[in-house]
């Protein structure tokens, strides 16, 4: 399962490991007994994550194309 999160911070990335501060997101990955936390950038680069256009606005989402009926 995935979420994104919000920090309240002392949460450190899995890839870069550097300390994700206050009010920054991220985000979880949950996989069988393995939890996996990446900030914004490292889920970017690994494909979790992506921009979107939505109302004349730049949204970051880290659900995949497809969720919600959008294609």
């Amino acid at each position: 399962m995935n979420r994104g999160c919000v920090s309240l911070g002392d949460v450190q990335c899995g890839g870069c490991h550097r300390i994700v501060s206050h009010s920054e997101r991220y985000l979880i990955i949950e996989e069988d007994d393995t939890t996996l936390i990446l900030c914004v950038d490292c889920s970017l680069n690994k494909g979790y994550a992506h921009y979107k256009e939505d109302k004349g606005e730049r949204i970051l989402t880290f659900f995949s194309e497809g969720v919600g009926g959008e294609v």
